[in-house]
C-alpha cells in the first residue's frame, strides 16, 4: 500500500515537472519576486525548486537573493529605528532568512557572528516568545555551547510541529524559557548591555 502511495507521489512530481502551466507559474513567481524584491516570494519559489529537485546552482542563486535582500532590509530597519512586525509576511520572511543565516554561522563555529545575529533578532522582534528564544540562542553561544551541544542539550527539536509557520525558528527548549533565561542571567545581562551600547552608538552617529 505504501509503495503504491509512493509511486503516486513520484508520478505527481514528474507530472508537475512536465506541466507547462506549472512551469509558467514558477517563471511568473520569479519575475514578481525580483520586481518586488520579495523575500516571501523567494521562499515560495525556493520551496517549489527544492520539490522539483532543481539544479544546485538555481538553489544557491535563490539562497543568495534571499540572504542579500534580508540583510539589506535588516540594515534599513536598524537605521530607521524600526522593528519586525511578525504578522507581516514579508517582515516574517526577512526575520526567518536572518535567523537561518545565524544558525548557519553557529553550525560553522562562527560564535561571534552567530551571537550578534541572535542578539539583533532579539532587539528587532516584538513577539515575546520568539524574542526570548533569540536571547536564549545568544546566551547559549556566549556560555560556550557549540551548535551540536545547543541542539542536543538545550533545544527541544522533537516538539517542532512542521505545520506551524514559526517552526522555522527554534522556540521550544528542554526547560521553560524563563528558567533558561535565569540560568543564563549573566550572559543575558551581557547581551542586553551590548545592545544598549549598539543603540547608543547608532544615536550618536545619527546626530
Amino acid at each position: 500500500m505504501n509503495t503504491e502511495n509512493n509511486n503516486d507521489e513520484a508520478i505527481d512530481l514528474e507530472a508537475l515537472k512536465n506541466d507547462p502551466q506549472f512551469q509558467e507559474n514558477l517563471k511568473l513567481l520569479e519575475k514578481e519576486m525580483r520586481a518586488q524584491r520579495s523575500i516571501a516570494k523567494g521562499y515560495q519559489l525556493l520551496d517549489a525548486k527544492l520539490l522539483m529537485e532543481a539544479e544546485q546552482e538555481e538553489i544557491n542563486e535563490l539562497f543568495t537573493f534571499i540572504v542579500n535582500e534580508a540583510f539589506d532590509r535588516l540594515s534599513q530597519t536598524l537605521s530607521e529605528g524600526g522593528r519586525f512586525d511578525m504578522s507581516d509576511p514579508e517582515q516574517w520572511a526577512t526575520a526567518r532568512a536572518v535567523y537561518e543565516h545565524g544558525i548557519q554561522r553557529y553550525s560553522e563555529n562562527d560564535q561571534k557572528g552567530a551571537r550578534e545575529i541572535f542578539l539583533i533578532l532579539y532587539y528587532l522582534i516584538t513577539e515575546e516568545e520568539l524574542r526570548d528564544a533569540m536571547m536564549i540562542h545568544a546566551a547559549a553561544v556566549a556560555a560556550g555551547h557549540d551548535f551540536d551541544s545547543f541542539i542536543e542539550n538545550l533545544a527541544d527539536v522533537k516538539s517542532i510541529d512542521p505545520n506551524d509557520a514559526s517552526a522555522f525558528f527554534i522556540t521550544s527548549f528542554v526547560q521553560p524559557q524563563d528558567i533558561l533565561l535565569q540560568m543564563f542571567a549573566k550572559e543575558v545581562a551581557e547581551g542586553k548591555a551590548l545592545l544598549a551600547k549598539m543603540e547608543e552608538n547608532s544615536k550618536t552617529t545619527g546626530e
